[in-house]
């Protein structure tokens, strides 16, 4: 026998996210977004401030940008995790970014093929996990940006293995444009998140 919709003692079913629920979330937390991209510029503009700096102080810079940044990422995940069941990919984008800042700070000033490598091997992961979640997530707005930073990334991890032996002030350079690049692609989209919370 079916119970009214009125009777306080009647059954219903547990709520469901709805599809769009992920999308909402990260709408709402669009400055999480702005934020890493300021703090990527910043990191850029550094780099290029001192592009002659040794390997062993451009891995410590590197190191407090992505803990910044890891820091930053696993406030938004927890926060999105009660929307959607793919909120797990941004936080393994934040606990690499962790990781890999603990590897830099852990990393011998001598073995600059080695960090390369590394550094080649984050960006590309990195760069997979944004990639996945533009896809995954049913975003209202600011997916094809968030692509977009994927993207930038995974270039960045193939040109890094395919020049392994490059110099450090030429790793420098290419470290800063990415950051500046990346900075300006995450601070669009949370601009277009923005505009989708107000909507």
């Amino acid at each position: 026998m079916s119970m009214s919709s009125g009777n306080p003692g009647a059954f219903t079913a547990p709520s469901t996210p709805a599809p769009g629920a992920m999308g909402g979330a990260l709408a709402a937390h669009w400055w999480t977004l702005v934020l890493r991209g300021v703090i990527a510029i910043l990191f850029g503009i550094m780099t290029f401030v001192s592009p002659g700096a040794v390997m062993l102080s451009l891995a410590l810079l590197f190191a407090i940008y992505l803990f910044a940044d890891g820091v930053i990422g696993l406030f938004a995940a927890f926060r999105a995790q009660q929307a959607d069941r793919q909120w797990w990919l941004l936080l393994a984008e934040a606990i690499l970014n962790l990781l890999m800042g603990a590897l830099c700070f852990a990393f011998p000033a001598g073995a600059i093929l080695a960090f390369v490598i590394v550094t080649a091997f984050w960006a590309l992961l990195s760069g997979g996990f944004l990639l996945a979640a533009a896809f995954r997530f049913s975003l209202p707005h600011g997916r094809l940006w968030l692509a977009i930073a994927g993207l930038v990334s995974i270039v960045w991890g193939l040109l890094l293995v395919a020049s392994p032996l490059m110099g450090a002030v030429v790793l420098t350079w290419w470290l800063g444009a990415y950051a500046v690049l990346f900075g300006i692609v995450l601070i669009t989209a949370g601009f277009k998140l923005r505009s989708a919370a107000r909507a």
